[in-house]
């Protein structure tokens, strides 16, 4: 299932900002002062908002993912020796 949405438009102004549509600040629960990690990428025009606590569950995420890796490749080099 698909929960990609467009909210519409948001147009640059004089000082770089944007304003985010109210829609996309209900469904995504974004308030004043929350703080939004600015992600893109230049070579494919690409730009997007990420929410402070969705990146610190991924990072996380990845850094348990890693300690996993690390593991199994102990428990191989382990195996590997015996």
């Amino acid at each position: 299932m698909h929960d990609k949405k467009l909210y519409g438009t948001a147009t640059v102004g004089t000082k770089g900002q944007i304003v985010i549509p109210v829609d996309a600040r209900d469904d995504l629960n974004i308030h004043v002062g929350d703080r939004l990690y600015v992600i893109g990428s230049p070579t494919k025009g690409v730009l997007g908002l990420l929410q402070e606590d969705t990146l610190e569950e991924f990072i996380e995420k990845m850094n348990i993912e890693v300690e996993n890796l690390k593991a199994l490749k102990n428990t191989k080099n382990n195996l590997n020796k015996k």
